[in-house]
This record gives C-alpha cells, sequence and structure tokens, in this order.
C-alpha cells in the first residue's frame, strides 16, 4: 500500500515551495520529493478531511495569509484557487475544521489570530472574517518582547478554537461564531515556557502542549462544556545533563492515545512518552535522533506503523518504524532530500 504526503518548505534557498512524496509501506521506503505547488514560504500546510483541498500559509511580498488549492487526485499535484493575504507578515500555522467550511491561522510576528470562510462548491476561499490581536509579553526578552501566536486549531468537539501563544505563554479558547472570533478562556502557562503547538488525547478529554522555549510537554485536562483548560503535569522533552541550545517544535499523539511524541530540535531527537489511560499523564519511554539537523515536525503515516521527520537544516526526511506495543523507533531511511522542510501532513484515508 502507498501513502501520499506533502511538505511544506521555506523557500529561501533552493525549495520551490510545496512538495509531494509518496511512502511505499510495503517496502519500508519514501520515494523522492517532487514539487507539487510553487509559492513562496509555505512552512504550514493543512488537509481537508476529504482531501479535496489543501490550504497553506503563504507570502506575497510585504503581506501574507493563506492560499487553497484542490488536488489532482491522479498526480497529486495542487491547483492553487485563490488566496486571502493581509498586510504584514505571513502566518506559521494553518488548521481547517472537520466541515471543510471555516479556516483558522496563527501569525507569529503579527501576534495575531485569524478566521477564513471556504465554499467548497465555487472552490473559492473568502477574505479574512475575524482577526484578533493578542496581548501582553513574557519574561523572556529575546522571545517573548510581545504576543507570538504560534497554534491554531479546531477542538475535537469542533466547538471551539484553541489558540496558542509562544509570546504571552497563554492558550486561549475562542468561540466561532458565522466565522467571528469571541475569546471565551484564557490560561497562563508556566512564565517564561513558551508554548508552542498542541494536540488533543483521542478521548477528547486531554491535551497536550509543547513548549519551545522551557521543552516540555504540558498535560492539560480539557472541558469541553465551557472551553476551559486546566493543568496536570510538566514533563522534560530533553536529557536532565543536556545544556545546548534546545526548542522544541512538534508534537504528536498515536491514534490509541497510547503515545506521545515530541520533537527537540537542538538535540535533534524525538522523546517517547507513554500515556496513562486513566488521567493522561506522561511516562518518558525513549529518545530517538531524528538523523539531521533541526527536526521541525514530524508525522505518523495513515498505518501509524511509521513516522516520518523533518529536518529543517539539513534538508532531509527521515523514515522510522514505530513498534505499537512500545511506540520505540527504528530507523529506516534518511536520505531523502528536501529543501528545508517544515511542515508534513499525509492525506486521511
Amino acid at each position: 500500500m502507498k501513502f501520499t504526503g506533502y511538505i511544506g518548505t521555506y523557500t529561501k534557498g533552493d525549495s520551490k515551495g510545496i512538495y509531494t512524496f509518496t511512502l511505499d509501506a510495503e517496502a519500508k521506503k519514501l520515494s523522492e520529493a517532487s514539487v507539487a505547488a510553487a509559492l513562496d514560504n509555505p512552512t504550514y500546510l493543512t488537509i481537508s478531511k476529504d482531501n479535496r483541498f489543501v490550504y497553506a500559509v503563504a507570502k506575497e511580498g510585504e503581506a501574507g495569509g493563506v492560499a487553497a488549492f484542490s488536488r489532482d487526485e491522479e498526480t497529486g499535484d495542487l491547483r492553487e484557487l485563490n488566496r486571502q493575504l493581509l498586510q504584514g507578515a505571513s502566518p506559521c500555522h494553518v488548521s481547517v475544521d472537520s466541515e471543510n467550511h471555516f479556516i483558522v491561522s496563527a501569525n507569529y510576528h503579527n501576534g495575531t489570530i485569524e478566521s477564513y470562510e471556504m465554499n467548497a462548491e465555487s472552490e473559492t476561499l473568502y477574505p479574512a472574517l475575524s482577526i484578533k490581536k493578542h496581548e501582553g509579553s513574557g519574561p523572556n526578552k529575546d522571545r517573548q518582547d510581545g504576543p507570538h501566536a504560534h497554534y491554531a486549531g479546531f477542538t475535537p468537539d469542533q466547538k471551539y478554537v484553541a489558540a496558542i501563544d509562544l509570546g504571552t505563554d497563554k492558550l486561549y479558547t475562542y468561540k466561532l461564531n458565522n466565522g467571528e472570533l469571541n475569546e471565551i478562556h484564557s490560561l497562563h502557562l508556566h512564565a517564561g515556557s513558551g508554548p508552542r503547538h498542541l494536540t488533543f488525547h483521542p478521548n477528547g478529554k486531554v491535551a497536550y502542549v509543547m513548549t519551545e522555549l522551557s521543552n516540555e510537554v504540558v498535560v492539560l485536562d480539557y472541558n469541553e462544556e465551557d472551553g476551559s483548560f486546566t493543568e496536570k503535569q510538566y514533563i522534560s522533552t530533553i536529557p536532565d545533563d543536556f545544556t545546548e541550545n534546545n526548542q522544541g517544535s512538534a508534537i504528536h499523539i498515536s491514534s490509541d492515545g497510547r503515545f506521545v511524541y515530541a520533537a527537540n530540535r537542538g538535540h535533534d531527537s524525538i522523546a517517547i512518552f507513554s500515556v496513562n489511560q486513566d488521567n493522561g499523564e506522561l511516562t518518558f519511554v525513549d529518545r530517538t535522533s531524528t538523523e539531521g539537523n533541526w527536526p521541525r515536525d514530524f508525522v505518523l503515516d495513515p498505518t501509524e506503523t511509521f513516522l516520518i521527520a523533518t529536518n529543517q537544516e539539513s534538508s532531509n526526511l527521515v523514515l522510522f518504524e514505530r513498534n505499537p506495543e512500545t511506540g520505540t523507533l527504528k530507523l529506516l531511511q534518511s536520505d531523502v532530500k528536501v529543501p528545508d522542510p517544515v511542515c508534513v501532513k499525509f492525506l486521511n484515508v
């Protein structure tokens, strides 16, 4: 069986935009990557549940926003439908709801969260409906001089938008009313932790936040009644004796809810944690080298037999085989070249 994936990149070097690749599950091998769409700095991607559309953050001159693509089912090529841009830097994260109706993005440089509407029938992405700017700062003067929104995504029940701000150390909850973002709750995480990304347990009751500055996973209880979050555990992703620069990046969970994976840029590893199924708390299992420099993202394939990591600075994809019983990773391949890879996604099955 073969699975198609897409990679968002920085185009500051040799990259041309969005790349596509194939995982051959039987051969346990990744194909060479090829350009699927030309675009300036499509660093983050998301795919609609029905696989018809791919959305990417986009940059054009002094403006940034979101671009919508339709996908050719035979070739995997992407055809740009249209893009919606705002003045200022481009976003760093984009998500789409389960109905492929609303898209939300997080803008690190502007400290804002934006919402957009998609009309699937006319294949049209409409201009931003709502823009919310965060306020505040954190104790890290180099990285937390002001708000730096880093993640915006829909809660599993699709009732709310959870947004993370690295600059203010906050997790915000928004209610989306006809595309309008209305803040209903916020949680202040440990000062200076620099929260970056979030993933939910399949039970929809527990969330896991990866911090970029303190290199921790924060375990949270999620209340779907009012959209609030409460802290319950902080656990480090790097060894206690590691003193060099490290910045936490991506976090994902297996669909059975048994294992959480978190990437370390600097230590250049993926930390593996087992999940207590009674309370969602984590226990450290192992760390595996990403066989490259600066792992920006990773993804589990649709069978979750494999994990693919992207090393931004060494420009390579790495394929691991995953043990579903222990959660541990075994290196299979590390020679697939992609210039400045950031985000990696598989089509839904």
